[in-house]
Protein backbone atom coordinates (compact mmCIF):
# COMPACT_ATOMS: atom_id res chain seq x y z
CA UNK A 1 0.00 0.00 0.00
CA UNK A 2 1.29 3.44 -0.87
CA UNK A 3 2.48 5.55 2.08
CA UNK A 4 1.02 9.06 2.61
CA UNK A 5 3.15 11.96 1.41
CA UNK A 6 3.92 13.24 4.89
CA UNK A 7 4.89 9.83 6.21
CA UNK A 8 7.13 9.26 3.19
CA UNK A 9 8.77 12.64 3.65
CA UNK A 10 9.49 11.99 7.33
CA UNK A 11 10.89 8.54 6.62
CA UNK A 12 13.11 9.96 3.89
CA UNK A 13 14.52 12.79 6.01
CA UNK A 14 17.19 10.61 7.60
CA UNK A 15 18.17 9.23 4.21
CA UNK A 16 18.55 12.73 2.79
CA UNK A 17 20.68 13.86 5.71
CA UNK A 18 22.91 10.83 5.38
CA UNK A 19 23.33 11.36 1.65
CA UNK A 20 24.08 15.04 2.06
CA UNK A 21 26.58 14.39 4.84
CA UNK A 22 28.51 11.94 2.70
CA UNK A 23 29.06 14.50 -0.06
CA UNK A 24 28.52 14.15 -3.82
CA UNK A 25 29.84 11.14 -5.66
CA UNK A 26 32.06 11.52 -8.68
CA UNK A 27 30.09 12.33 -11.82
CA UNK A 28 30.80 11.30 -15.35
CA UNK A 29 32.71 13.84 -17.42
CA UNK A 30 30.86 13.03 -20.65
CA UNK A 31 29.13 16.41 -20.57
CA UNK A 32 30.62 19.42 -18.88
CA UNK A 33 29.93 23.13 -18.50
CA UNK A 34 30.75 25.30 -21.50
CA UNK A 35 29.98 28.75 -22.85
CA UNK A 36 26.49 27.68 -23.96
CA UNK A 37 25.45 26.19 -20.60
CA UNK A 38 22.59 27.87 -18.74
CA UNK A 39 22.30 28.60 -15.03
CA UNK A 40 20.17 26.01 -13.24
CA UNK A 41 17.26 26.77 -10.93
CA UNK A 42 16.50 23.80 -8.67
CA UNK A 43 12.90 23.61 -7.38
CA UNK A 44 12.29 21.25 -4.45
CA UNK A 45 9.05 19.50 -3.58
CA UNK A 46 6.54 19.19 -0.74
CA UNK A 47 8.15 19.45 2.75
CA UNK A 48 11.55 20.10 1.14
CA UNK A 49 14.01 22.95 0.84
CA UNK A 50 17.00 23.92 -1.25
CA UNK A 51 19.34 21.59 0.64
CA UNK A 52 17.58 18.63 -0.98
CA UNK A 53 19.73 19.40 -4.03
CA UNK A 54 23.11 19.29 -2.28
CA UNK A 55 24.19 16.06 -3.94
CA UNK A 56 23.01 16.91 -7.44
CA UNK A 57 24.28 20.50 -7.31
CA UNK A 58 27.61 19.17 -6.07
CA UNK A 59 27.86 16.93 -9.10
CA UNK A 60 27.07 19.80 -11.46
CA UNK A 61 29.77 21.82 -9.71
CA UNK A 62 32.23 18.95 -10.15
CA UNK A 63 31.36 18.93 -13.86
CA UNK A 64 32.26 22.59 -14.20
CA UNK A 65 29.14 24.58 -13.36
CA UNK A 66 30.17 27.56 -11.19
CA UNK A 67 28.37 27.99 -7.88
CA UNK A 68 26.74 31.18 -9.18
CA UNK A 69 24.99 29.06 -11.84
CA UNK A 70 23.50 26.61 -9.31
CA UNK A 71 20.49 28.11 -7.54
CA UNK A 72 19.16 25.82 -4.79
CA UNK A 73 16.03 27.88 -4.24
CA UNK A 74 13.74 27.47 -1.21
CA UNK A 75 10.11 28.54 -0.87
CA UNK A 76 7.11 28.06 1.43
CA UNK A 77 5.79 24.66 0.36
CA UNK A 78 2.48 25.11 2.24
CA UNK A 79 1.20 27.80 -0.13
CA UNK A 80 -0.57 27.40 -3.45
CA UNK A 81 1.66 26.34 -6.32
CA UNK A 82 0.40 29.38 -8.24
CA UNK A 83 1.78 31.65 -5.50
CA UNK A 84 5.08 29.78 -5.63
CA UNK A 85 5.12 30.25 -9.40
CA UNK A 86 4.91 34.02 -8.96
CA UNK A 87 7.89 33.91 -6.60
CA UNK A 88 9.73 31.57 -8.97
CA UNK A 89 9.28 34.13 -11.74
CA UNK A 90 11.05 36.71 -9.60
CA UNK A 91 13.82 34.24 -8.82
CA UNK A 92 14.36 33.44 -12.50
CA UNK A 93 14.75 37.14 -13.25
CA UNK A 94 17.19 37.50 -10.35
CA UNK A 95 19.27 34.55 -11.56
CA UNK A 96 19.38 35.85 -15.13
CA UNK A 97 20.48 39.29 -13.94
CA UNK A 98 23.12 37.81 -11.63
CA UNK A 99 24.66 35.60 -14.32
CA UNK A 100 24.07 37.67 -17.45
CA UNK A 101 22.46 34.64 -19.08
CA UNK A 102 19.45 34.88 -21.39
CA UNK A 103 17.76 31.64 -20.27
CA UNK A 104 17.78 29.23 -17.34
CA UNK A 105 17.28 25.49 -17.01
CA UNK A 106 14.79 24.33 -14.37
CA UNK A 107 15.31 21.02 -12.57
CA UNK A 108 12.39 20.14 -10.31
CA UNK A 109 11.59 17.34 -7.88
CA UNK A 110 8.11 16.14 -6.99
CA UNK A 111 5.69 19.05 -6.39
CA UNK A 112 8.31 21.50 -7.66
CA UNK A 113 7.29 20.46 -11.15
CA UNK A 114 3.84 21.98 -10.69
CA UNK A 115 4.80 25.54 -9.74
CA UNK A 116 7.53 25.63 -12.37
CA UNK A 117 5.19 24.34 -15.06
CA UNK A 118 2.58 26.89 -14.00
CA UNK A 119 5.26 29.54 -14.48
CA UNK A 120 5.99 28.28 -17.97
CA UNK A 121 2.36 28.05 -19.01
CA UNK A 122 0.84 31.12 -17.37
CA UNK A 123 3.55 33.62 -16.45
CA UNK A 124 5.63 33.96 -19.60
CA UNK A 125 8.29 31.51 -18.51
CA UNK A 126 8.64 29.83 -21.88
CA UNK A 127 10.72 32.77 -23.15
CA UNK A 128 13.19 32.47 -20.26
CA UNK A 129 13.59 28.70 -19.89
CA UNK A 130 15.66 26.51 -22.20
CA UNK A 131 15.04 23.12 -20.58
CA UNK A 132 12.63 21.88 -17.88
CA UNK A 133 13.05 18.66 -15.92
CA UNK A 134 10.58 16.89 -13.65
CA UNK A 135 11.93 14.15 -11.36
CA UNK A 136 9.02 12.20 -9.89
CA UNK A 137 6.53 15.00 -10.44
CA UNK A 138 2.80 14.50 -9.65
CA UNK A 139 1.98 16.07 -12.99
CA UNK A 140 -1.42 14.37 -13.18
CA UNK A 141 -1.91 13.99 -9.44
CA UNK A 142 -1.22 11.36 -6.82
CA UNK A 143 -3.58 9.56 -4.46
CA UNK A 144 -1.14 10.00 -1.58
CA UNK A 145 -2.15 13.67 -1.56
CA UNK A 146 -5.54 12.63 -0.20
CA UNK A 147 -4.03 12.41 3.28
CA UNK A 148 -2.57 15.94 3.61
CA UNK A 149 -4.39 19.24 3.65
CA UNK A 150 -2.02 22.14 2.89
CA UNK A 151 -3.20 24.17 -0.08
CA UNK A 152 -0.27 22.93 -2.12
CA UNK A 153 -1.03 19.33 -1.27
CA UNK A 154 -4.71 19.47 -2.15
CA UNK A 155 -3.65 20.82 -5.53
CA UNK A 156 -1.76 17.56 -6.08
CA UNK A 157 -4.89 15.44 -5.74
CA UNK A 158 -6.00 13.61 -8.86
CA UNK A 159 -8.67 15.69 -10.60
CA UNK A 160 -8.00 18.88 -8.63
CA UNK A 161 -9.06 22.12 -10.27
CA UNK A 162 -5.43 23.27 -10.23
CA UNK A 163 -4.21 20.22 -12.18
CA UNK A 164 -7.18 20.27 -14.52
CA UNK A 165 -6.32 23.82 -15.55
CA UNK A 166 -2.57 23.18 -15.66
CA UNK A 167 -2.98 20.15 -17.93
CA UNK A 168 -5.58 21.66 -20.23
CA UNK A 169 -4.47 22.15 -23.81
CA UNK A 170 -0.75 21.77 -24.47
CA UNK A 171 1.03 20.10 -21.53
CA UNK A 172 4.45 21.24 -22.78
CA UNK A 173 3.93 24.70 -24.27
CA UNK A 174 6.42 26.90 -26.06
CA UNK A 175 10.01 26.30 -27.09
CA UNK A 176 11.57 24.82 -23.89
CA UNK A 177 12.72 21.20 -23.98
CA UNK A 178 10.71 19.12 -21.49
CA UNK A 179 11.80 15.86 -19.85
CA UNK A 180 10.47 13.72 -17.02
CA UNK A 181 11.87 10.78 -15.05
CA UNK A 182 9.67 8.33 -13.15
CA UNK A 183 10.45 5.27 -11.05
CA UNK A 184 8.38 2.06 -10.90
CA UNK A 185 9.31 1.86 -7.19
CA UNK A 186 8.24 5.40 -6.24
CA UNK A 187 5.71 4.98 -3.41
CA UNK A 188 4.82 8.69 -3.27
CA UNK A 189 3.64 9.24 -6.85
CA UNK A 190 0.70 6.98 -7.59
CA UNK A 191 -0.04 6.08 -10.32
CA UNK A 192 3.42 6.01 -11.86
CA UNK A 193 1.95 7.26 -15.13
CA UNK A 194 1.20 10.61 -13.46
CA UNK A 195 4.73 11.84 -14.11
CA UNK A 196 4.81 11.62 -17.90
CA UNK A 197 3.70 14.55 -20.03
CA UNK A 198 2.53 14.70 -23.62
CA UNK A 199 5.29 16.31 -25.68
CA UNK A 200 8.06 15.58 -23.17
CA UNK A 201 10.87 13.04 -23.25
CA UNK A 202 9.60 10.63 -20.59
CA UNK A 203 12.07 8.15 -19.04
CA UNK A 204 11.67 5.24 -16.65
CA UNK A 205 14.45 4.87 -14.08
CA UNK A 206 15.71 1.82 -12.21
CA UNK A 207 13.86 0.79 -9.03
CA UNK A 208 14.39 4.02 -7.06
CA UNK A 209 12.54 5.58 -4.15
CA UNK A 210 11.03 9.05 -4.49
CA UNK A 211 14.00 10.66 -2.73
CA UNK A 212 16.57 8.50 -4.55
CA UNK A 213 15.68 10.44 -7.70
CA UNK A 214 17.59 13.35 -6.15
CA UNK A 215 20.83 11.45 -5.67
CA UNK A 216 21.01 8.61 -8.19
CA UNK A 217 24.10 8.90 -10.40
CA UNK A 218 22.35 7.71 -13.57
CA UNK A 219 19.45 10.14 -13.16
CA UNK A 220 21.98 12.92 -12.60
CA UNK A 221 23.98 12.07 -15.73
CA UNK A 222 20.84 11.85 -17.86
CA UNK A 223 19.51 15.14 -16.47
CA UNK A 224 22.86 16.86 -17.05
CA UNK A 225 23.11 15.63 -20.62
CA UNK A 226 19.52 16.59 -21.39
CA UNK A 227 19.81 20.20 -20.19
CA UNK A 228 23.32 20.73 -21.56
CA UNK A 229 22.76 19.90 -25.20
Amino acid sequence: MKRPLVAAAVAAAGVLLAVQASGPAQASSSSTFDSTSDPILFVHGYTGDGSNWNTMAGRFNADGWPSSYLDQWSYDWHQSNSTTAQQLSTEVDRLLAATGATKVDIVSHSMGGLSSRYYLKNLGGTSKVDAWVSLGGPNHGTDTANSCFDTSCTEMRIGSSFLTALNSGDETPGSPRYATWWSPCDTVINPDSSVSLSGAANSETACLSHTDLLTDTTVYAQTRDMINR
